[in-house]
């Protein structure tokens, strides 16, 4: 997937481009069935990104060096 080889701020750049093609008016509609697909695409792998540095960010190394998990509840 070509997003893979993109940094995060590239691909939200890219979807909000998408998302003001489809914001106007004048888009012929099955090009607008195909931005659509794309940015759910592009959403989706923001998403999965989101979920991956937040699993790296919930667990801090304390002085000692251990892995303290952070608790998602606070």
């Amino acid at each position: 997937m070509a997003e893979e080889k993109q940094s995060f701020e590239q691909v939200m750049e890219e979807l909000e481009n998408i998302v003001k093609k489809l914001e106007n008016a004048d888009i012929p509609l099955d090009d607008a069935l195909e931005h659509y697909k794309k940015g759910i695409e592009l959403s989706k792998w923001c998403d999965n990104k989101l979920s991956d540095v937040e699993k790296q960010v919930a667990t801090i190394i304390d002085e000692n060096g251990t892995k303290t998990p952070i608790n998602s509840e606070e």
